[in-house]
């Protein structure tokens, strides 16, 4: 058995047309789609574009949707074995106001990322969407995608209208653990469609002020994970924080710790201290892993959150803040980047073995047409 080398953790795939999607969607929601998308609008303007133009595929099309050269592009060249994809201009289908519309595009997203990606390529991982403003539909619709062993976690959007502690989505935690697969959030749809305002304090004015601020809403819902005893009551339950950073979680896991010896009447399910919970039960993803002037300080931060075990390596490919496996992690002392790169996604996700070279070369060859 050969254990790969690199696992990716944020892979974004699109949909290259609208009209891909439609045969897997119920010919009634065809206009719906066609004409809203997933419909929770709003959002800043980045005046460098999100998408890496670089990425575009030879036959046109959005950057990422495009299963072969995804392949060629990012996977062969930096020698990445897995990649989990986590989707691209979809995961805000929560924010809908309209949960009827969310849940069936969820679905037929699904659909249309076994057919188009997960049959394209065994590097490649899916995640499944779902709409968390129904849990109780969400909670089946995990339990109809689980069969399928390609799909290794699920996925929601971090923008939301109640922190994700609450009881309210539990459903989908319960499914999740049943199904032996972890619950993943992505950023992006903070302050967009149904959900609250990306602050406590209101809304930011540009795109790069909005930008610096994503992680405090991962802060609020790591607290109320843990708080609300979710941990507890699904002691099987992984939760992954991705592209949210790692900076924050000393603070919050010290504040918490210090509150909790005071203050634990207020909880009385926890039986241990919130940052035991927390470096149990949450994992973090590198891209975009802070990068003050001094390195030794990052690993100093690494150590702090037990990163040999919570911490997993991502790219955000193909986003305009892409990170490069062979220099994004330099910084780190050796022995820590290896579980980054690989060893602590192989733990989460089971992916003890490699894909065989005669399979990586013959895809390889089919790519480049010989």
């Amino acid at each position: 058995m050969t254990k790969p080398k690199i696992i990716d953790t944020d892979v974004h795939n699109a949909i290259a047309r609208t009209e891909d999607l439609l045969p897997f969607l119920p010919r009634v929601w065809h206009e719906y789609w066609k004409s809203a998308g997933a419909g929770y609008g709003g959002g800043w303007h980045s005046p460098i574009g999100v998408l890496r133009s670089d990425a575009i595929p030879p036959g046109g099309g959005l950057p990422g949707s495009d299963p072969k050269h995804m392949l060629e592009h990012h996977f062969h060249k930096y020698g990445i074995d897995y990649g989990i994809l986590t989707g691209s201009g979809i995961l805000g289908i929560s924010l809908n106001p309209n949960p009827d519309y969310g849940n069936v595009i969820a679905s037929a997203y699904n659909d249309w990322l076994v057919e188009t990606w997960l049959k394209a390529s065994s590097v490649y991982k899916g995640s499944i969407l779902i709409n968390h403003a129904d849990p109780q539909a969400a909670a089946k619709e995990i339990d109809r995608m689980a069969v399928n062993k390609n799909m290794v976690q699920v996925i929601m959007c971090s923008g939301s209208r109640m922190l994700f502690g609450q009881r309210f989505y539990h459903p989908i935690y319960e499914a999740a653990e049943r199904n032996g697969l972890p619950v993943a959030v992505h950023p992006g749809t903070e302050g967009r469609g149904i959900a609250g305002a990306p602050t406590p304090s209101g809304y930011p004015t540009s795109y790069l002020e909005w930008h610096n601020i994503l992680p405090t809403n991962y802060m609020a819902h790591v607290n109320s994970l843990v708080c609300e005893g979710v941990f507890e009551k699904f002691p099987l339950l992984k939760f992954v924080a991705i592209e949210g950073g790692i900076a924050w979680l000393p603070h919050l896991m010290w504040r918490m710790d210090k509150n909790y010896k005071g203050l634990r009447d207020l909880v009385p399910w926890l039986k241990r201290l919130p940052s035991e919970y927390i470096k149990d039960h949450i994992r973090l993803t590198t891209q975009p892993i802070e990068e003050p002037a001094n390195n030794e300080q990052l690993n100093q931060i690494l150590d702090m959150v037990d990163a040999g075990r919570t911490v997993m390596f991502s790219s955000d490919y193909p986003h305009w803040d892409f990170d490069n496996p062979k220099m994004a992690l330099q910084p780190i002392r050796k022995e820590l980047r290896q579980r980054i790169l690989v060893d602590n996604a192989i733990e989460l996700y089971g992916l003890n073995e490699a894909p065989s070279a005669a399979v990586t070369d013959a895809k390889a060859a089919a790519i480049k047409g010989e």
